[in-house]
Parts: structure tokens; C-alpha cells; sequence
């Protein structure tokens, strides 16, 4: 096997497929296509069997191993989105399956893995901590390791998304794929690129895990000091030998987002799409919601997984409103006599935004005797209503700060 991914292989790879992964959706989104003043479309691989695009990649992988390799079972390292299409793989071909786990990884994912018949034991801080105890456990015992991106068969199965994204949305000219290792935009761009050369193909990563960009300055995969970011299912600290090159060959550009901005789009696409989405699975649609006019259309964002910890969406979803301005936190200096939080709040009230806490601070060296300092959180339509709001506050002389 060479270490280079063609449209063969990813052919070769659909037709592993067949029957085991579906074909998901390819929504038209007309609140985004209004924003970037094109058409822009959805495809929903949050809807993938699994949550996530992962189960193309560790069926076609699983599914080419001998009968021997079969005997002595598999063994993989993720945070949760490649585990359970390992685990789910593994047990539908009937083979054993270890997965390393990250300390931290979300609870559904390894709740998941568990259901899908692995066995999860958590190791490490990072993927890369994990990836390597994989290794270990792989030479004690002879099990197989899956790599979650950095072998050709994954690459292939992820690029069979590809080969639907070109028939779904034939006049595309854009393509954004949310980007860890580089596996998902490895084997998509492999896939458009030798059907469509004049398709942009465009990964995204979060700001706190982008390994490639400076790995791409360099000329090979270069690993991250550090990463800092909510999006677990993007954050890999070292892109693959084998998804580098393809992704340096293949893609037009890489971008990053902010956590605000994943926030802010995890919350569009609730509200709008009626999408539920991991952070990862939002960054296509951050870099389009950060750089509206930056992206030719038609454009394709891909909705790369699901699979989102109760927990975490309920504060991504507070995140999202304090980002989109629904939420505002505002410092005022009232007189400190009876009634003077009465008449603020009457302001606030009439404005029609909505008090969710408030608090006094009487102690301060910026504070006369006769003032109090309150500090008030709202909930607001928006940024422009905040505005508003703090607008006519001031214009009744009242000294307010964020």
C-alpha cells in the first residue's frame, strides 16, 4: 500500500460503504446563503450513523484487515468521535476494540463507546498522550491500531463525503470542512480536486488547535505546544505525515475561528438550521458567519459531527447569546436613596430587555457617599438592542460601563 490516497481509492472506499454508512443530508440554508448574499448549503454529517463523519473512515479501514489482524482485535485513540466508529466498526465485523480516551472526553462520546462494545480506559491529557499509549497497548498485544486520520483507508473513507458533496451540490464552488488532523479535509479535497479542480477546498480550525497552518509555513507537520479550545473533536496538536501532504497538495487555504465565533455558530445553527452540532461540527459555518464575503458561492459548509456533551451545549448556548449580544452585563452608578433602583430598573424594564441577576457594590474609591454601584446582567435581543439600551441609560444620566 503506498501512503498517498487517490479517487480510486476513495471509489473503492464507497463501495466498502455501501450499506453500512448512509448518505446524509444536503440542506439549503437560507439565512446563511441571506448573509453571504449566495447560495450556501448544510451537509449534515452530524446525521451520520455514529454522530459524525468518523464511521466512513474506521469501517473501510476495519473492514480490509486479515483474518489474523481480525483474531487479535483493534486498538484506537480519540476523544470520542473516531472511538465510537471504531467501537461500532469493531462490533459490527465482529472484532474486539480498545479505545484511549483523553481524561476529559466528553461523557455521551464515552458513554457511546462503551455502548457500541469497546473497551475505554482514559489516558493522558491530549489525543497525542492517548495516540501513544494506543501504540504501547498495540505492541503488548498485537491489536491492530486504527489511527484516527494518518492512514490511507480513513483518508479514503472520509473522502467518500467528497464524492456525495459533488453529487448533491453539482454547482458548487466552495467547500469549508472543519479540520483536525486533516483526514476529513484530506480525503474531501483528494475527492473534489480530481473531479472538480475549480471547487476551493477550505479546512477551518479552531484558533486554539491549528497545527496546520504553521506546519504548512514550515513545510512539515510541526506539533503544537499547547491547545486551549471547546471544539475536542478538531483539537489534534500534530497533523499526520499522510494528511499533510495530501492536505498541502490539495487544499487552497486554512483558516481559523475564535471560540466566540464557534460559539455564535453553534447557536445560529440551532436556532436556524434546527441543527444540533458539536463546536467542531460548527466551524465551517464560524468561518463563513466570520468572513461573510470571503467565500464564493454556492457554497458547501460541512456539519461534521454531533455528538455534544448536555452539559457543554448549555453553556456554549449561554457562550453564543453573550457573543451574539443576548446577554449584557452592566456596571451603574445610581443615587443610594429609597427608589433609585426602583427607577433604574423602570429604565431597563421599558427599554424591554429582561433583568436576570443584580448586585451592589457600596465599597469603591470611584463611588461619591451618595452613590451605589449596581451591577445588573440582561438578556437583550441583540447587539443593537444592548446599544439602545445603554444609550438611553446614559441619556437619564446615569454613568454605566461594561
Amino acid at each position: 500500500m503506498t501512503d498517498e490516497c487517490s479517487l480510486a481509492d476513495i471509489v473503492a472506499a464507497r463501495e466498502v460503504l455501501e450499506g453500512l454508512t448512509v448518505t446524509t443530508p444536503m440542506e439549503e440554508s437560507r439565512w446563511l446563503s441571506a448573509l453571504v448574499g449566495g447560495p450556501v448549503s448544510l451537509k449534515c454529517e452530524n446525521l451520520q450513523r455514529t454522530g459524525s463523519f468518523k464511521s466512513r473512515g474506521a469501517f473501510v479501514r476495519i473492514s480490509r484487515l486479515s483474518a489474523e489482524e481480525r483474531a487479535k482485535g483493534v486498538v484506537a485513540a480519540s476523544a470520542g468521535n473516531h472511538a465510537q466508529g471504531v467501537a461500532l466498526a469493531a462490533s459490527t465485523l465482529g472484532i474486539s476494540s480498545t479505545v484511549f480516551m483523553p481524561e476529559g472526553a466528553p461523557i455521551p462520546k464515552e458513554k457511546a463507546t462503551r455502548g457500541y462494545g469497546a473497551d475505554v480506559v482514559f489516558h493522558g491529557r491530549y489525543l497525542e498522550d492517548s495516540l501513544a499509549r494506543a501504540r504501547e497497548f498495540a505492541d503488548e498485544t498485537g491489536a491492530v491500531l486504527i489511527h484516527p486520520f494518518d492512514h490511507v483507508d480513513i483518508v479514503a473513507g472520509q473522502g467518500t463525503l467528497g464524492l456525495e458533496v459533488l453529487e448533491q451540490a453539482p454547482d458548487v464552488r466552495t467547500v469549508l470542512v472543519p479540520t483536525g488532523g486533516g483526514g476529513l479535509l484530506a480525503g474531501v479535497a483528494i475527492a473534489v480536486k480530481a473531479l472538480r479542480p475549480d471547487v476551493r477546498v477550505v479546512g477551518v480550525q479552531a484558533e486554539g488547535a491549528a497545527a496546520y497552518p504553521g506546519s504548512l509555513a514550515a513545510g512539515r507537520p510541526v506539533p503544537l505546544e499547547s491547545m486551549s479550545t471547546m471544539a475536542d473533536g478538531i483539537a489534534v496538536g500534530r497533523p499526520g505525515d499522510i494528511t499533510f501532504a495530501a492536505v498541502r497538495d490539495h487544499v487552497d487555504e486554512i483558516v481559523t475561528v475564535s471560540e466566540e465565533s464557534l460559539s455564535r455558530a453553534l447557536l445560529a445553527l440551532i436556532e436556524r438550521a434546527k441543527q444540533v452540532v458539536e463546536p467542531a461540527g460548527a466551524a465551517a459555518v464560524a468561518a463563513l458567519l466570520d468572513n461573510p464575503t470571503g467565500f464564493e458561492t454556492p457554497a458547501v459548509a460541512v456539519l461534521s459531527g454531533g455528538n455534544i456533551d448536555p452539559l457543554l451545549l448549555s453553556k456554549v448556548i449561554r457562550h453564543g447569546l453573550a457573543a451574539a449580544g443576548r446577554y449584557l452585563y452592566l456596571r451603574v452608578c445610581i443615587p443610594d436613596l429609597p427608589g433609585g433602583l426602583a427607577s433604574l430598573l423602570a429604565e431597563v424594564g421599558a427599554e424591554g430587555a429582561n433583568v436576570l441577576e443584580v448586585a451592589h457594590e457600596r465599597i469603591s474609591p470611584s463611588l461619591t457617599l451618595n452613590e451605589v454601584e449596581v451591577r445588573v446582567q440582561l438578556e437583550t435581543r441583540g447587539d443593537a438592542h444592548a446599544e439602545h439600551l445603554k444609550a438611553r441609560l446614559r441619556e437619564r444620566g446615569y454613568r454605566v460601563d461594561n
